[in-house]
């Protein structure tokens, strides 16, 4: 049997190497390949849609090399995560940028932190939300083997509120209580890094290269 193959997008705008190399960390039997060919993902057997940045500029080259019709088309037929800003941009829309239109997977829309926001001490909360922080989650294959408030890493200043809460697979409090992870079938999402979260992260890929797609 030949390895399963992971495809990491590639459109510049995503901290690759440290997921290609942290899933080949978890990995058994598996190849990852970073690459902006169509024909490479649609050969591969799971997908990993990262991003970093300006979702502007992110969505710009996602249209570009045509991938926001791409993982349409390739979510219906095997696993997709998506991370950090890859989260963001799958949603309806995002308030980034004086408004930009994303690929529309998820109904909903990423807006910003509030700035004047303060924890339960009264001290203001910085925003970009930078550091480890909590995660409680649903039932989900994801989850697997990982603890009910496990800390995860995240560097983000907007956030995703999905229409439909029914698609919420995890939840963080910063200041205010935001959907961190979505889910629906083949799809799943999350806003902080697995890659750079350590233990509970190498667990979350490791359940993803297991993953078949189910809720």
């Amino acid at each position: 049997m030949s390895a399963s193959l992971v495809a990491i997008l590639d459109y510049g705008m995503g901290n690759l190497h440290s997921a290609k190399s942290a899933l080949e960390h978890v990995g058994d039997d598996v190849r990852v390949s970073v690459t902006d060919d169509p024909k490479v993902v649609r050969e591969a057997d799971r997908i990993v849609f990262p991003g970093v940045g300006a979702i502007r500029d992110c969505m710009a080259e996602i249209r570009r090399l045509g991938f926001d019709d791409l993982i349409r088309e390739q979510v219906a037929e095997k696993p997709v995560l998506g991370i950090c800003v890859g989260m963001q941009a799958l949603m309806s829309h995002s308030m980034e940028n004086q408004g930009v239109d994303c690929i529309g997977l998820i109904e909903g829309e990423v807006v910003r932190f509030d700035d004047t926001a303060k924890d339960s001490q009264g001290n203001r909360l910085k925003v970009p939300h930078m550091g480890w922080n909590s995660v409680s989650h649903t039932a989900h294959p994801m989850w697997h083997e990982i603890s009910q408030n496990e800390r995860f890493y995240f560097v983000h200043s907007y956030y995703t509120r999905p229409a439909d809460s029914a698609v919420v697979a995890a939840s963080t409090d910063y200041g205010l209580e935001f959907a961190c992870a979505v889910a629906q079938p083949n799809l799943f999402a999350v806003q902080f890094h697995p890659e750079k979260s350590q233990h509970a992260g190498l667990q979350l890929l490791r359940n993803f290269l297991q993953w078949n797609g189910e809720l």
